[in-house]
């Protein structure tokens, strides 16, 4: 998952996801509701079917290949008012094949948020092992993502990831751009904004398990699903069973501010990557140090902020340039540098001749972030954090902040401090934000080098679930640690928990060897 929108879940290693892009329908009427309020609903009859929509849905044919089955929850728009209007979420199961030693379901949200689920349970089910076939794994889009009444606000763009640039112009073009991005959303789905929150997703997650029959739910949620795990947990603490949260952010400061304190770690990144790229100056001739590498990288900078570069068909600025190295600082295996390395090559030639031809990875982000393929996708984040807590209004608070950090945050801050279009919602949400603070068991993974939910985000989650343990994977820079990085030390504690359901005694460290 990246919080910057260019990778939206943290189990995927593509720089673009594109999701169903819809307009919102709800149903008008009470479908399911009753006296009784929710009971008409938990007493839905779930039909289960192939997943494959049509000939060209090769993520339906998968999971119908690994013998997923797929069907529709119907749920309540407003939990306040279940006899109102429903929507209808998508979901996948692939089923427990290990029936004597069965355990119940496990939940899966890799992230976004705004990241669909369903397809997730396949390479879940095979990074858990054995443990896995003990479990009916489920992938849930939650309320308007992907196939579950999809949201889109009909944006230019995947993600309103901006810089605020490097003066009062550049950063009153962003505020413009927030502004509209939020004014599309209330102009074409003002009636529900107000629904598309974290709590009602806790909700509609509790609401599936008991249509399933299930007495508990084990969830395992990556780094906003570590939000919305945390969230359920407090909602609903005599329900959660087995819960891993991994690369967790700070419920505290969770909202669309939770990059805020992120730039220094991103400092720090890009300077491990620019060691990495010296060290292979042979291959890509960016520099024989660290610092020559860094200096290519300013000398990009200060040429888009001369004069727009242009990359292939693409336009890019000083406002998107941060973004393209944002989003590939945070992993450190040698693809991802490598991948950023041809990216920076890029750029230098757009700098310095005027025009480049983009790499297929870099071509794909760059549609992303540049055209309104991908709307739905940063349109559905922005309303599920808008929803959630709320910003400040005033823009010159973000302009304040950014100059104050510039010296210590010169490439990222005015990216991470930048404004959103939170700052000019149409809708706040009917909630107060939750205040997460139990004692529910967990276990919490956490990359010490971690560029989007930093390491100190998950130590105060860790403090705030009371009941929990913190595994820390030191020495290694990862946002989604089990199973997508393949460190055995991780892997193994995660899998043992969830086996078993005990916790460890105390709070462990895993190592991660150094890359060369």
């Amino acid at each position: 998952m990246s919080w910057t929108g260019g990778t939206t879940s943290a189990v995927r290693t593509t720089a673009v996801l594109t999701t169903l892009a819809i307009t919102v329908t709800a149903t008008a009427g009470p479908v399911w509701a009753d006296a009784d309020g929710l009971q008409g609903y938990e007493r839905q009859r779930l039909i289960w079917h192939t997943c494959q929509r049509g000939a060209v849905d090769q993520a339906g044919a998968e999971l119908d290949q690994a013998g997923a089955t797929c069907t529709e929850l119907t749920v309540p728009l407003d939990y306040a008012h279940p006899g109102g209007r429903s929507i209808t979420l998508a979901l996948s199961r692939l089923s427990a094949t290990d029936t004597t030693r069965r355990v119940g379901v496990l939940m899966l949200n890799t992230g976004g948020p705004g990241a669909p689920a369903r397809s997730d349970v396949l390479p879940i089910r095979q990074w858990l092992g054995d443990v896995g076939a003990t479990f009916d794994l489920i992938g849930l889009d939650p309320r308007f993502v992907g196939r579950s009444t999809p949201l889109d606000c009909g944006w230019p763009t995947g993600t309103w990831t901006r810089s605020a640039g490097p003066d009062r112009a550049t950063f009153d073009r962003l505020t413009a751009f927030e502004r509209d991005l939020a004014a599309r959303c209330a102009s074409r789905n003002a009636d529900v904004l107000p629904h598309v929150s974290t709590r009602n997703t806790a909700r509609d997650m509790d609401l599936l398990r008991a249509v399933l029959g299930e007495q508990k739910l084990s969830y395992l949620g990556y780094s906003y699903g570590t939000y919305l795990g945390a969230v359920y947990t407090q909602m609903f603490p005599e329900r959660a069973d087995r819960i891993v949260l991994d690369s967790a952010v700070d419920p505290s400061s969770y909202g669309a501010r939770v990059l805020r304190e992120a730039g220094p770690a991103n400092e720090i990144a890009l300077r491990d990557w620019a060691e990495w790229v010296a060290r292979h100056h042979d291959r890509y001739g960016l520099g024989g140090t660290g610092q020559q590498v860094l200096a290519v990288v300013d000398g990009i900078y200060a040429a888009a902020t001369r004069r727009p570069l242009w990359v292939g068909e693409y336009r890019v600025d000083r406002q998107s340039l941060p973004f393209l190295l944002l989003n590939r600082l945070g992993d450190d295996r040698d693809e991802v540098h490598a991948d950023l390395a041809e990216t920076v090559q890029v750029l230098r030639q757009a700098a310095t001749s005027g025009s480049a031809t983009p790499t297929a990875s870099l071509a794909d982000t760059l549609s992303f972030m540049l055209t309104g393929a991908d709307s739905a996708t940063g349109s559905v984040q922005a309303a599920i954090l808008c929803a959630d807590v709320p910003v400040s209004r005033d823009p010159g608070d973000y302009l304040r902040d950014i100059r104050q950090h510039r010296a210590s945050e010169p490439r990222f801050g005015e990216v991470t401090r930048a404004v959103s279009p939170c700052a000019f919602w149409p809708q706040q949400s009917r909630e107060r934000p939750t205040m997460v603070r139990n004692a529910v068991p967990a276990l919490i993974v956490q990359s010490t080098g971690d560029t989007r939910t930093i390491y100190r985000a998950g130590q105060a989650m860790h403090q705030a679930l009371t009941g929990s343990r913190l595994l820390s994977l030191r020495g290694a820079r990862i946002h989604g640690v089990f199973g997508n990085y393949g460190n055995t030390c991780v892997d193994g504690v995660v899998i043992d928990y969830l086996a078993d359901g005990q916790l460890p005694a105390d709070d462990l460290d895993c190592v991660n060897a150094p890359s060369t």
